[in-house]
């Protein structure tokens, strides 16, 4: 069994309301964090839990397919979502709208998403360069969400010459956000180099508000060692959960102060595949299950000697009938082998000048409001 850091302690951060015990938040990953994959996770341990970046301005406009990367199972709480916009107004409306139907707990507004499709049209990363208009953005937020917790998450700017991660905070501990999350790496980085997890802490001593820190979080002890060297009040897993949803199992005996169990066999791992197709096929249908597990396929089974055969006929899957046959297959007493419990998943690219709009820097100081297109970008990123 491998132990876990002197520096863990039982303790919960609060956003708002909403006690969060462990102090663990999935991170929004498009295409990834719907429904079934939450269920997954949170089978493995208590924590926060949030949807795919949801486009504020298709929300409002009641676009079907918003509507379902909206949604959440029956009984799923607390229910958390990630809303992008650029127009104050239409945040507003958005929020507005999901909280007097009683559709959500949290909101977390994304400040953070390098995607070119969304920072060329002003969003995500790129919007904390409009300190203006960011605040505006929050401010409408928070006052149309009322008693429900708004929350930011944001980078450290867009790039080296550009850092806004301080000023960014203090606006959101201004307009009333609960808590703050910095991925500790700009928006020039995308996912290449190591997140600076010296910002996280820098942070969290200007801030007053819950701070969570993200960035190379691939095991529980990252998870310890970057809240015993920044003070930051939680940690936001993204990628390193991608095919390990055990790995909120792992924080939350880490977090208590006792041993992190090993990693599961592959007769563990094909269990939970099946069981996360299934939950796919019941939240979707069989089809489209079938094309959105391929990539977690791939994911599940990273570390585990399988071949790579399996793994190319599980990234062209067909149908569930393929997956079970290919898993059948597999050596169910297999297990990870050591040097791949911080193999690297999901996104690697890096780093890339960051997309934005015409004179972007030059309306630094301007509160004027975005055109409406700029919202009509796609849910995700």
């Amino acid at each position: 069994m491998a132990s876990t850091t002197d520096a863990a302690t039982s303790h919960a951060a609060s956003i708002g309301p909403i006690a969060v015990d462990p102090p663990v938040v999935l991170a929004p990953m498009a295409g990834v964090t719907n429904a079934p994959f939450r269920a997954i996770c949170r089978r493995y341990g208590a924590g926060l839990y949030v949807s795919e970046m949801v486009t504020a301005r298709a929300l409002v406009e009641g676009n079907p397919k918003t509507e379902l990367i909206a949604a959440f199972a029956p009984g799923e709480t607390p229910r958390s979502i990630q809303l992008y916009g650029v127009d104050p107004r239409v945040v507003g409306d958005a929020v507005g709208r999901l909280v007097d139907d009683g559709r959500v707990d949290h909101i977390d507004i994304n400040f953070g998403c390098p995607a070119p499709k969304v920072t060329k049209l002003g969003g995500g990363a790129a919007l904390p360069v409009r300190h203006r208009l960011a605040a505006a953005v929050l401010r409408s937020a928070v006052r149309a969400a009322g008693s429900v917790p708004v929350t930011v998450k944001f980078r450290l700017g867009i790039d080296e010459d550009h850092l806004t991660h301080i000023e960014t905070g203090r606006i959101a501990q201004g307009e009333g956000c609960a808590a703050v999350a910095l991925h500790a790496r700009t928006a020039e980085q995308l996912y290449s180099g190591t997140a600076r997890w010296a910002a996280i802490g820098e942070l969290k001593e200007r801030l007053e508000i819950p701070v969570f820190g993200n960035g190379d979080v691939w095991e529980a002890p990252d998870a310890m060692a970057m809240v015993a060297e920044t003070g930051c009040d939680g940690v936001v897993i993204g990628r390193g959960c991608l095919g390990r949803p055990w790995l909120f199992r792992d924080l939350a005996e880490a977090f208590a102060g006792r041993p992190v169990p090993d990693p599961p066999s592959l007769g563990e791992i094909i269990d939970v595949m099946v069981e996360h197709f299934d939950l796919l096929a019941e939240w979707f249908d069989p089809h489209r299950a079938t094309r959105e597990f391929r990539k977690h396929a791939g994911w599940y089974l990273t570390g585990y000697p399988t071949g790579p055969t399996p793994r190319r006929e599980l990234s062209q899957l067909s149908d569930r009938r393929q997956l079970l046959d290919v898993l059948a297959r597999l050596d169910p007493t297999a297990t990870m082998t050591d040097n791949a419990r911080r193999a690297r998943r999901g996104h690697t690219n890096g780093p890339r000048p960051v997309s934005l709009p015409d004179r972007w820097f030059e309306l630094r100081d301007s509160d004027d409001g975005i055109d409406a297109a700029a919202g009509d970008a796609a849910s995700g990123g």
